[in-house]
């Protein structure tokens, strides 16, 4: 399959692409002029230079594509706290790219950010079936266009797919946005470590064979894929690094070791045969990797 792919020379996006070369298939990718390539290039068969709002771009981009991975998103929009302006490229961009796809199968990564008040009726145990209540203009922007999608799928049979991925870890190509990058400088710098809370994390390995699975897979269609590997505290990547760097600066570990709430995940094994079962011992990894990477 040809794949018309945003957002590939970002971190998730270079992951996709590597693995879309690995599985047989071609991709051509939407990039920044800004944008290094280099990383991707030997994965990648055409480049197209624009924004995921630019109709020019989007045309050149879907010219013989079979498959639509939209993964761009639009970061300087949304913190210039201009809201026009980050509607009118992160949802209308979207949007359009969306209806531009026509019948092509459009596979959205979303974002667990879709989330933010759980409802008492889950039990602490979250599935795809949740409505989506966002606790910010980035998880509202994602669920509007998860919107469209179901709209498309009902209104003229579009396959669609939204992958919502939880915290992504893992190498970023620009290292400094990857995750545990400024708790290993604290450390370094022999800072006390305080930052309280956590999260549910996701290696950027099985995000992108989720999203690649989902391709040519009558499972995957209409469906929403939550991503998540496991639970960790602030205070556990801390320790990890600390340990790896031979550093005893203080680390407080007194937040609660276990969510509230948890998701589903059984359907991403089923449905598209990734497992998701990176624990907390590959968060030790990547720590380590990230280390020596520094």
């Amino acid at each position: 399959m040809h794949i018309a792919l945003t957002g590939a020379s970002g971190f998730i996006g270079s992951v996709i692409a590597k693995h879309a070369f690995k599985h047989g298939h071609t991709v051509t990718a939407l990039v920044r002029e800004t944008s290094t390539r280099h990383h991707i290039e030997s994965s990648v068969e055409n480049f197209i230079v624009g924004k995921h709002n630019d109709p020019k771009a989007i045309a050149a981009l879907l010219d013989g594509a079979d498959v639509v991975i939209h993964n761009s998103f639009d970061w300087a929009a949304l913190k210039s706290g201009d809201l026009h302006r980050h509607i009118k490229s992160n949802l209308q961009g979207s949007i359009d790219l969306l209806e531009a796809s026509g019948d092509r199968h459009f596979i959205y990564i979303s974002s667990i950010a879709v989330h933010h008040h759980m409802h008492p009726n889950w039990n602490g145990q979250i599935d795809e079936s949740h409505p989506t209540r966002p606790g910010g203009l980035y998880g509202a922007c994602k669920a509007s266009i998860e919107a469209h999608m179901w709209a498309n799928h009902s209104s003229r049979g579009q396959c669609v797919t939204a992958i919502r991925p939880t915290a992504v870890y893992g190498i970023d190509p620009n290292i400094d946005r990857s995750i545990g990058f400024p708790i290993i400088q604290s450390l370094r710098d022999g800072k006390p470590y305080t930052k309280l809370g956590g999260g549910k994390f996701v290696n950027v390995e099985d995000v992108a064979a989720a999203t690649i699975a989902c391709i040519n897979n009558p499972k995957a269609s209409p469906r929403v894929y939550n991503l998540a590997n496991c639970y960790a505290r602030w205070a556990d990547w801390a320790t990890f690094a600390a340990e790896e760097l031979g550093s005893d600066v203080s680390i407080d570990t007194s937040s609660p070791p276990a969510p509230i709430n948890s998701f589903d995940t059984s359907y991403v094994t089923d449905d598209l045969g990734v497992k998701l079962d990176h624990g907390m011992e590959d968060i030790r990894s990547a720590v380590k990797e990230l280390i020596d990477v520094m």
